[in-house]
């Protein structure tokens, strides 16, 4: 489809010449003489480029773009002038205007002003795309009390600049807090570098934090900057801190602590405005007890704690990963979206699940790929999850710290056996277990229990 550009000017003969040459090209052209017509047009259809004139009667060109920039801020603008200035070029360059082309026109310059202006918008539309995948993947998932607990922290302490220490299992969504900190706080447009400690060899890590200059070492060919370099302004996290040496503890504290280091073999110091989230799946103060881990690396550190909470003691949130996981493999294999027994349903939220999120979120991948049909059953469900619950035939409510968390669990579960086992019907099931209808559908609906029949 042709993109449709919007020519704003009150010269009649301005409008024809820059149709001509447009149409020309290949884009559609709309005209307005003044910026009344041109706001009604934007506001019923918005073009993807305009051409504003700045001198007209009325309304002047200045306005317009104000105007323009508040409904439809990523609008991009061309500013045409017969006087032009250079301070009438700034202003209009901080209201949003893209580029300011003199009277009289240069109809090559025009042509490739849009074009690189298009070319540009193109790109941010591909960026802000790209930013909404990015966020999806990793967005939090789950309305389960901890969770819900653990978000309304995480907006408390995202605007500040407070360094923070996650702590949590392997699989639990560390990273995910991580990056919900950084998207939430003022230096979201900055960047955000992950550094996993564990993975770094320890003859290494210096110069992937650091940096090196040419020559520092054998295969150190050019100069590199170091991920506290390239995270300046932003946020660094460090995954897995109690997996570096004392060593370079010691070294890290010191770069916390002043804002600055030297890249390895150099001289000089390399300042930075970094904020430091870091996570471990260790228990810190045991480390420190055994010498492991420093103890003023800790407390530097420790600003704000964070613990997220192993999916066993959230297993409420298991229905909702288990649907969410399911709807992105099937988009991402191609497949139609495929649906899960309550059977199958009932050995995920039984299984104790040691990896955490992680091993739920492989586990559905697994099914979503390897189950024929639409429908996910029981024998879909790969051998340790039900192997798990035939060990352990009744589940153990003791694993709640709160009564209130046990018995509601135990409701769900025993309200999911008695719907299945009487048909999915609520009358039924409701005179079966000797409640009324409508309390034992009030506990559904707050439960989030699925059902097929309402008979």
């Amino acid at each position: 489809m042709a993109k449709q550009i919007l020519v704003v000017d009150d010269e009649e003969r301005i409008r024809q010449s820059l149709h001509g040459i447009l149409k020309d090209e290949g884009y559609e052209v709309l005209e307005a003489k003044d910026g009344v017509q041109a706001l009604k047009q934007i506001e019923s259809d918005p073009p993807d480029l305009v051409l504003l004139d700045i001198w007209m009667p009325g309304m002047d060109g200045m306005e317009v773009l104000e105007r323009i920039k508040g409904p439809t801020p990523n609008l991009p603008v061309i500013m045409i002038s017969g006087h032009a200035n250079i301070e009438l070029a700034v202003k209009a360059t901080k209201l949003g205007a893209y580029d300011f082309v003199e009277k009289p026109l240069s109809l090559e310059k025009v042509l490739l002003t849009v074009n690189n202006a298009l070319s540009f918008s193109k790109l941010e539309q591909e960026n802000r795309a790209l930013r909404q995948q990015i966020q999806g993947k990793y967005e939090m998932v789950g309305d389960s009390p901890e969770i819900q607990h653990l978000k309304e922290q995480i907006k408390i302490v995202a605007p500040t600049n407070g360094w923070v220490l996650i702590t949590g299992e392997n699989g639990t969504g560390k990273e995910l807090v991580a990056r919900e900190i950084h998207q939430l706080s003022l230096r979201a447009d900055k960047p955000f570098v992950e550094v996993n400690c564990a993975a770094i060899p320890e003859e290494l890590i210096e110069s992937e934090l650091f940096g090196h200059e040419k020559g520092s070492f054998t295969g150190a060919l050019s100069k590199r900057r170091g991920k506290f370099d390239l995270a300046n302004e932003g946020t660094i996290f460090l995954d897995e801190i109690a997996d570096m040496s004392f060593k370079t503890q010691a070294k890290i504290l010191r770069i916390l602590q002043e804002q600055k280091f030297e890249r390895v073999g150099g001289a000089e110091m390399t300042f930075v405005d970094v904020r430091v989230i870091a996570a471990t799946n260790r228990n810190l103060q045991e480390e420190m007890q055994k010498g492991r881990f420093r103890e003023d690396l800790y407390y530097r550190l420790n600003v704000i704690p964070l613990a997220v909470p192993p999916l066993r003691e959230r297993k409420t949130d298991i229905p909702i990963l288990v649907e969410h996981f399911i709807a992105d493999f099937c988009l991402e294999n191609h497949k139609e979206l495929k649906r899960i027994s309550p059977e199958a349903m009932d050995l995920l939220i039984s299984y104790l699940w040691p990896g955490n999120v992680r091993e739920l979120k492989n586990v559905v991948e697994r099914m979503v790929i390897m189950t024929r049909g639409g429908m996910i059953e029981a024998k879909d469900v790969p051998d340790p999850v039900r192997e798990q619950r035939r060990a352990q035939p009744e589940f153990s409510f003791l694993e709640y710290n709160l009564l209130k968390d046990a018995r509601r669990e135990f409701e769900k579960r025993f309200i999911r056996k008695k719907l299945l086992e009487n048909g999915e019907n609520i009358s039924k099931t409701a005179e079966v277990i000797g409640i009324e209808r409508s309390n034992l559908h009030r506990k559904i609906k707050s439960y989030g229990i699925e059902f097929k029949k309402e008979a």
